[in-house]
């Protein structure tokens, strides 16, 4: 089998502009030529395994980044964006690939670009009354966080060390949390009024829901140790991330404090370590860190460490509608940023059958196969005609890892591979029974007297 050249233009420009290496001086350091350095961080000539050695003995990197899924990610929302009818040429896949792996910035100033034309089309349609203050040039507040994860691997260093620090000087989590709030004399105490937090600093009075289950109740009190504990090293992440909005950054604020309680609760080494010995058996992990089932699926999702990786996963949760309302993805397979899940996928049938892992072997347009894990996690109201919030979730990995997974055991992993896809108005296969629309970049054919699965053929 012929060896894949690795083209890592952009990435060793980053690695050299990082260090303040011109690049006569980063070619020194890498042993070769000033033409050689130049032609690599151009993508007119591949990685050799000199440079990669190079890069780990002088840099102290992480070889594995170089093959890293940003291309992947770019090449993914660009395909999605230029399926907007606006766009009426198709660009070829080989032109995205260029773009994400030459000009990544430039690739991202055109998602941007697409989404504030997309928001003030969407605000048009709508008649939004204040259009004319809203700001259209931003992409919405979420998107913007979504995508700060997105681009991070859902790996963020510095939050997730801080964590692990704390929770090495604690006994255990319920302990150290008893310890935490009577040393800033904070007074713990529970309520029946549907909210699951909320924390008075006047009074000194942390409010916990009495319905949630102790998982949710011992992550709440986290999140409010980190707003509390950790606001100087949210406060720099967030001053380097460069939020658009106010809005974006109280998101994104949000998003940081609930990774650092994840990442206190399930501390990486540790987490790392159980999910090994386990084989990454959820219940078991749920159970050892007092967690949560989706807790512990999301922290999988991050085990992005340099150095110390673990198993590349995707995680997502979608609710009954099919909607996608959390997405994390270590690995190649990308996620519709608009719209729904594939229907082929097994998340949908978790709903039918609560209480159940399903297991799917699936093989995505590009050719990668995966093996997949889905799961409902629906949370009861906790009290008459409260509603239950009903979610599923899906984890999955490359199939190449399955051995390291213990519910693949006793799969046959050399068939059966169901044609999962991104959104269908980016799948390209021609023939799917549920395709939902036409994908926007193909031509198509419709003859009245002659009808298959789909009332037109690609």
């Amino acid at each position: 089998m012929a060896t894949q050249k690795l083209y890592a233009g952009a990435k060793l420009r980053e690695i050299r502009t990082r260090v303040g290496l011109t690049q006569t001086e980063f070619a020194a350091k890498l042993g070769v030529s000033l033409p050689y350095a130049n032609q690599m961080e151009n993508n007119n000539r591949p990685v050799s395994t000199t440079v990669v050695l190079a890069l780990a003995r002088e840099f102290g990197f992480d070889v594995t980044e170089l093959g890293g899924g940003d291309e992947a990610r770019l090449v993914s929302d660009m395909r999605e964006a230029l399926a907007d009818p606006v766009f009426a040429d198709a660009v070829p896949l080989a032109d995205l690939r260029l773009a994400a792996g030459n000009a990544p910035a430039l690739a991202r100033a055109f998602l941007t670009l697409h989404r504030a034309y997309r928001d003030g089309h969407e605000r048009l349609a709508s008649l939004d009354a204040a259009l004319g203050s809203s700001g259209m040039a931003a992409p919405s507040p979420w998107e913007e966080v979504r995508d700060f994860f997105h681009y991070c691997d859902n790996y963020i260093d510095a939050v997730d060390r801080a964590a692990e620090g704390l929770a090495a000087r604690w006994e255990d989590v319920d302990t150290g949390l008893a310890a935490f709030w009577a040393g800033l004399n904070i007074r713990v105490v529970t309520s029946d009024d549907g909210r699951l937090r909320r924390f008075d600093p006047e009074t000194g009075v942390l409010t916990l829901s009495s319905r949630a289950d102790p998982a949710t109740l011992r992550f709440q009190q986290l999140h409010q140790v980190a707003l509390l504990s950790q606001a100087k090293l949210l406060d720099a992440t967030l001053d380097l991330a460069r939020f658009a909005s106010d809005d974006a950054r109280a998101i994104a604020r949000t998003g940081l404090a609930n990774y650092f309680a994840g990442a206190a609760l399930m501390p990486y080494g540790a987490f790392r370590a159980e999910a090994d010995a386990t084989r990454h058996d959820l219940e078991a992990l749920a159970r050892h860190f007092g967690a949560s089932l989706e807790q512990v699926g999301h922290r999988l999702s991050t085990l992005q460490r340099p150095g110390a990786k673990g198993v590349p996963f995707f995680f997502v949760r979608v609710d009954p509608a099919g909607q996608i309302t959390k997405r994390h993805s270590a690995t190649r397979l990308q996620f519709a940023r608009f719209g729904g899940a594939c229907p082929l996928w097994n998340v949908h049938a978790a709903f039918e059958t609560p209480g159940r892992f399903l297991r799917q072997l699936a093989e995505t347009p590009d050719g990668v196969r995966y093996f997949c894990l889905a799961r409902d996690v629906t949370r009861p109201g906790g009290a008459w005609r409260a509603p239950a919030r009903r979610h599923a979730i899906a984890l999955g990995c490359e199939l190449r890892h399955a051995d390291r997974i213990v519910y693949a055991d006793g799969l046959d992993l050399t068939g059966g591979f169901d044609p999962i896809g991104i959104s269908c108005r980016i799948c390209a296969r021609t023939a799917c029974p549920q395709r939902a629309v036409p994908p926007l970049e193909r031509p198509l054919t419709i003859d009245p007297d002659n009808r298959g699965v789909l009332p037109y053929d690609l």
